[in-house]
């Protein structure tokens, strides 16, 4: 079990000082996670704390390569119209 940093990391730090396990570490051109030391933070916390305070969306990956912060889940901006509530509520319309 263990997380992956993508290219789509800017390298901002934010994530290496909350890891509870210190799995993640600078590289080119992003931070990694060591694989052998990444517990997803199963034991220490209720979500992956790299997750939890990343700023980028997609940046961090699951085992299964699935975002755990993906597309739209930082800034609530909707990708298509076939993701829009029906009805679509009065104040964003």
């Amino acid at each position: 079990m263990a997380l992956e940093i993508i290219d789509s990391c800017v390298n901002c730090w934010a994530c290496v000082p909350v890891c509870p396990n210190d799995a993640i570490y600078q590289a080119q051109p992003h931070f990694l996670i060591d694989a052998d030391k990444c517990t997803e933070c199963v034991g220490d916390h209720d979500e992956a704390q790299c997750a939890s305070i990343c700023p980028i969306e997609g940046a961090i990956l699951d085992e299964l390569g699935d975002a755990l912060n993906p597309p739209g889940s930082l800034t609530g901006i909707l990708l298509s119209a076939g993701e829009l509530p029906s009805p679509i509520p009065q104040d964003i319309r």
